[in-house]
């Protein structure tokens, strides 16, 4: 039922300051199966709208969870509206839109003509990218990715400004995952890697890095970083 297009018929509010409403789907796949419907703006007595997650509770007890047409939620969000109903139990959750942050990382040895960056493999992964994470709620995107790279690899990094890459994909079945990578400045090139998370790690010339990674997404990316670098960095 993941991303099915539902109609919904509203028995009514179980919170509105939390927009949860109990419905129950009246056509098509799903039909009289009943859901949570969640809304930033008041719902009548009809919702239209995307199946956009799928909460388990344990004994393969499943609950839908639908979202209106236009409003995106992720899994933090979910979970914080969801907190309202106290008679919900969830167990595991499975979420149509997944968001991650990360960032290119820099780092410049003195003396050296060009910049190196950073590059992870983790432990789930067979290719090598850059450190990320999924955004967190109540987070701002640059809050996720400077909080990510020291978890992951305990790197202090400043954000540089004017750079926000955006990479779409379907990695597995029908979940949608948005990555946002910004570009960083490391204060060193001394990595920890977070064992749980992290299989290796390895520093790259920028010009180098090409050749290391596989995604298209990936190596768009580089050329971006390259570019800014270039026209930003390359002199200093």
């Amino acid at each position: 039922m993941l991303s099915k297009d539902v109609k919904v018929e509203i028995y009514g509010s179980l919170s509105e300051k939390s927009g949860v409403y109990s419905g129950y789907i009246t056509s098509g796949d799903g039909e009289g199966q009943s859901v949570y419907v969640l809304s930033r703006r008041p719902v009548g007595d009809f919702a239209y709208g995307i199946v956009t997650a799928v909460v388990n509770q344990g004994s393969a007890n499943e609950k839908y969870v639908v979202a209106q047409k236009q409003e995106i939620m992720y899994e933090p969000e979910i979970r914080q509206r969801l907190s309202a109903v106290k008679s919900l139990k969830i167990d595991r959750i499975n979420c149509l839109y997944e968001k991650s942050c990360g960032a290119v990382i820099l780092y410049k040895e003195k003396g050296e003509s060009e910049a190196s960056i950073l590059l992870v493999k983790n432990q789930k992964g067979r290719f090598w990218s850059f450190p990320k994470g999924h955004v967190e709620l109540w987070e701002n995107e640059k809050e996720t990715a400077v909080r990510e790279i020291k978890e992951e690899t305990d790197l202090d990094v400043e954000i540089l400004d004017n750079f926000r890459e955006i990479s779409d994909y379907c990695p597995f079945g029908k979940i949608r995952k948005r990555v946002v990578f910004f570009l960083a400045a490391a204060k060193s090139n001394k990595v920890k890697i977070q064992e749980s998370e992290i299989e290796s790690y390895t520093w790259v010339k920028l010009s180098e890095a090409k050749k290391v990674c596989t995604y298209e997404n990936d190596l768009r990316v580089i050329d971006k970083a390259r570019e800014y670098y270039e026209d930003h960095l390359a002199k200093n």
